[in-house]
């Protein structure tokens, strides 16, 4: 159960001086009175020096001086052991966005991946945003279409990187129409949590204390599988559209969270 907490974000978020989301990893960082030293991980981008002094100026705009390029473009350098001692005197890293199967690619069982894996179990911050998001989960979305009736042949999934085992996670939800997709992921994997991230909001997700908590602008969108009634997702065509029954969907806003064990969802003025 990971220690660390972790802070995943549907894209698109504020990078400006009052960033909530930005503001709330750099505290997150930063906890014990420690100075935030944070890593930049621009694997997903094939732009990422671009990407990495983006973010660079959008931290230092709030505050944050010791930002850091954690360059991981290339089977090799995931297995470096130089890179794997920087990683380990970061207090928070985060991953930007672009194609989550680079991640995993570039990084899925590598050193590098293992010493995350160690390092957030110790205590490590943990963010990622649009891509850096998706790869959060064991079961991961690589793609598929928004625009059709769900299907078994909705979505593309592969293995994540492992840092929250218990959900699937899409990205830029409500703004590209992603309900579809979710709800394919949940049909085939209905144990897991399917947890939708609008743009500029992100949930804050404790392991360890089994909550999340949602900041930002937007909404989360969360589909609970364990009650289906009903579905012909094992037997039907890969095409034929889903039939899916009794399942749960919680649409929550900033000021709202869920209790990990029990998946009921709660205000955040309530008494847990």
């Amino acid at each position: 159960m990971a220690k660390g907490p972790l802070l995943i974000i549907g894209g698109g978020e504020d990078k400006g001086e009052d960033s909530e989301i930005l503001r709330r990893f750099v505290h997150l960082a930063s906890s014990g009175g420690r100075e935030a030293r944070v890593g930049v991980v621009t694997t997903a981008s094939s732009q990422g020096e671009a990407m990495f002094v983006a973010y660079a100026r959008a931290f230092q705009r709030i505050g944050l001086n010791r930002v850091e390029a954690l360059s991981v473009h290339h089977r090799s350098s995931a297995q470096d052991e130089a890179i794997c001692r920087r990683l380990e005197g970061m207090s928070g890293v985060f991953f930007g966005g672009g194609d989550q199967l680079r991640i995993t690619s570039m990084l899925g069982g590598s050193r590098f991946h293992q010493t995350l894996l160690n390092l957030n179990l110790e205590g490590l911050v943990v963010a990622g945003t649009s891509a850096g998001a998706s790869m959060m989960s064991l079961v991961m979305i690589v793609e598929g279409d928004a625009r059709q009736s769900p299907t078994k042949n909705t979505v593309k999934m592969a293995t994540g990187m492992g840092l929250w085992t218990g959900a699937v996670i899409d990205q830029h939800f409500s703004q590209r129409g992603r309900i579809g997709r979710l709800l394919s992921a949940v049909a085939q994997n209905p144990d897991i949590l399917g947890v939708g991230l609008d743009e500029n909001t992100a949930i804050e997700v404790r392991l360890q204390e089994g909550h999340l908590q949602v900041w930002g602008q937007a909404t989360v969108t969360i589909v609970d599988g364990r009650q289906i009634e009903e579905t012909n997702a094992s037997e039907s065509e890969d095409n034929q559209p889903l039939a899916l029954t009794g399942v749960i969907l919680h649409v929550l806003p900033r000021g709202f969270g869920m209790d990990l064990n029990t998946r009921r969802p709660y205000s955040m003025g309530d008494t847990l």
